[in-house]
């Protein structure tokens, strides 16, 4: 059996008495780290976990040697880059990384955390357009990733760079480091967002945001030092570091932590680790839920206890209501809470946490599908077709107003619009954008409230609560209506089992008729048919859905291989950038019908004629 180390620990400090006006007023990140190592050095700081299942399969670092290590990269970083110089992460999953980051912050420097180049173009591309656009002066990896970032930099011109590795055994004195001057206001990371195309944009987040991120996480919560956070999201995404990593640490808990592709291979692992190591609060996005109550087996649920699981969080993209019907019924015989599923709303610019429905059931609203794409929300008549709307609970991070993104009139409740926030929280600003900050950042109602930003998420409040309805250039308006891209996408794999738990994009594009209307393309991925006539079957069945449920017609439908919706590292849906490709002629579709109006995509792939 797993041991219960952490639990045990958890169980005979229970308290909840953490004092958050401690978290708010601290100076910086790293002071609050360094006062836990005086105060609770032999504490377990951090986890990672490679298998629950097994009694060897996690590494645990205590706060006194977290501080240790973070404090000796410091000193070898300070060789190397001045205060406020950035430095990109380069590291996969595990405690390296969380080393180097508090590593950073201990130095003065400024944390830049990435993916990895990866394998291909796009992704290797992304990672250099993210160290240009910081203006990196050094770069950290460690020793198992150090040959691939010695390739990639080479390949892209950045080898004269310092590379540092921080776990090669070259250790310096941790007690030669001196803490940097900062404050609230110096900033600490450069989040950058997942972005829809090749253009990421770093998120100016300082330590003053992040502490307040954390003690609004745990006021909502209810989250203390006895309360263990963790999960499998990548640590360079927000969700990963700022509701996973940096919370527990700032609070004096503890943060377990998994291997994103250990999640993907096995999505129940996730689920046991939470049990074994008692997890109070962890986060996924709406696919994470799905897979679970898809691809969990009796066998591999077997002995589950997931009843100490307070807030299962739901976010990074829109959360559906039948996803968390699903997971409900699938794991409530495993103990798991009918108030656990905690729907979210969050965003990179914002730290991470604006909104959240804890301590209650989720709510789920059926609206007017009609109305809805008039940007009306109100309650569906018994016989009138009806969208089901997940509640994202009251703002609790921030303030938020509802505003008419063409007008800026604040909207009353009930109405839908851009959601605005304003707020600790919220970012400096986009590094080296002033003209996008000023618009974004810096928005002003028509009535003249100043300082808002614009998320450029569609939302409303409703009964206090923040509905989530979609993207501003996501909504597709198709012959004067307002569809939501990802309806049409769920509800073609709810009717269509081949599509199973793939992913799809629509998006509208121009057509080649005297109206110059846009028209539908439709785009999923399939997985398993090889039959062209059950290909060419299954595309006709699509657009029928889509013109029976939306009424709209469909000017393409693609058939892609399983990768082929292009995916953010996150898991969101790229629509913009799917439609970039499409128009390019860079998708290669295993099937594709095209209606005659439609403007071509430039070369010409394998298709089949209406």
């Amino acid at each position: 059996m797993p041991d219960r180390h952490l639990e045990t620990q958890f169980a005979d400090t229970k308290g909840r008495a953490s004092d958050m006006a401690g978290i708010v007023t601290a100076p910086t990140v790293d002071a609050v780290l360094r006062e836990h190592a005086e105060n609770r050095p032999e504490k377990t700081a951090a986890v990672f976990v490679t298998d629950p299942l097994r009694t060897d399969g996690a590494q645990r670092l205590t706060y006194a040697e977290l501080d240790a290590q973070a404090r000796s990269v410091a000193v070898r970083l300070r060789a190397h880059v001045s205060p406020g110089g950035r430095v990109v992460l380069l590291y996969p999953a595990g405690l390296a990384f969380l080393i180097a980051f508090l590593g950073c912050l201990y130095a003065g420097a400024v944390a830049v955390p990435s993916s990895l180049p990866g394998r291909y173009r796009h992704e290797r591309y992304r990672v250099r357009r993210i160290a240009d656009d910081a203006g990196a002066v050094a770069i950290l990896t460690d020793t198992a990733t150090r040959a691939d970032i010695e390739a990639w930099a080479a390949e892209e011109g950045l080898d004269t760079l310092p590379l540092l590795v921080t776990d090669d055994g070259e250790t310096a004195d941790p007690d030669a480091w001196t803490m940097a001057r900062a404050g609230h206001d110096t900033l600490a990371v450069l989040q950058y967002t997942s972005g829809s195309t090749g253009d990421p944009k770093g998120v100016m987040i300082s330590h003053g945001n992040a502490l307040h991120n954390t003690a609004n996480l745990a006021d909502s919560l209810e989250l203390d030092e006895t309360t263990p956070i963790g999960g499998w999201i990548p640590h360079f995404h927000d969700m990963g570091l700022m509701g996973s990593i940096l919370p527990p640490l700032l609070l004096g808990s503890t943060t377990v932590l998994m291997s994103p592709t250990t999640f993907l291979k096995r999505p129940h692992l996730w689920l046991h680790m939470v049990d074994r190591f008692g997890i109070e609060a962890s986060a996924a996005p709406d696919f994470a839920y799905d897979l679970c109550s898809r691809r969990v087996t009796d066998a591999q649920s077997e002995g589950l206890d997931l009843s100490r699981w307070r807030h299962a969080l739901d976010g990074s993209e829109p959360v559906r209501a039948a996803v968390l019907e699903r997971f409900q019924r699938r794991f409530t015989g495993h103990g798991l809470r009918a108030d656990a599923l905690t729907p979210c709303y969050g965003m990179a610019e914002a730290t991470l946490f604006i909104a959240g429905a804890a301590g209650t059931a989720p709510r789920v609203r059926h609206v007017s599908a009609e109305l809805l794409e008039r940007h009306e929300f109100r309650p569906a008549a018994p016989d009138e077709p009806a969208r089901a709307v997940v509640g994202c609970g009251p703002p609790l991070g921030a303030e938020v107003r509802i505003v008419e993104p063409d007008t800026r009139q604040v909207l009353p409740e009930g109405g839908v619009g851009e959601i605005w926030i304003r707020g600790d929280i919220v970012g400096q600003g986009y590094w080296n954008r002033e003209a996008t900050n000023e618009a974004e950042f810096r928005a002003t109602t028509a009535d003249g409230d100043t300082d808002w930003l614009r998320t450029g998420d569609l939302g409303v409040l409703y009964e206090g609560e923040l509905h989530i309805t979609g993207r501003i250039k996501d909504v597709l308006n198709l012959r004067g209506r307002n569809l939501y891209p990802q309806d049409i996408e769920q509800e073609l794999r709810t009717q269509w089992p081949e599509l199973g738990n793939l992913v799809g994009a629509c998006f509208a594009v121009p057509g080649e008729g005297p109206q110059g209307d846009d028209v539908l393309v439709v785009t999923h991925e399939v997985r398993g048919i090889k039959d062209e006539e059950r290909l060419g079957e299954l595309a006709a069945e699509m657009r029928l859905t889509v013109a029976r449920e939306f009424g709209a017609p469909v000017g393409a439908v693609l058939l892609l291989r399983p990768g082929g919706v292009r995916r953010t590292t996150s898991g969101k849906i790229q629509r913009s950038a799917m439609r970039d490709l499409f128009r390019a002629g860079e998708l290669r579709p295993t099937y594709a019908v095209y209606e005659q109006s439609l403007l071509r995509p430039l070369p010409e792939p394998q298709e089949a004629a209406v």
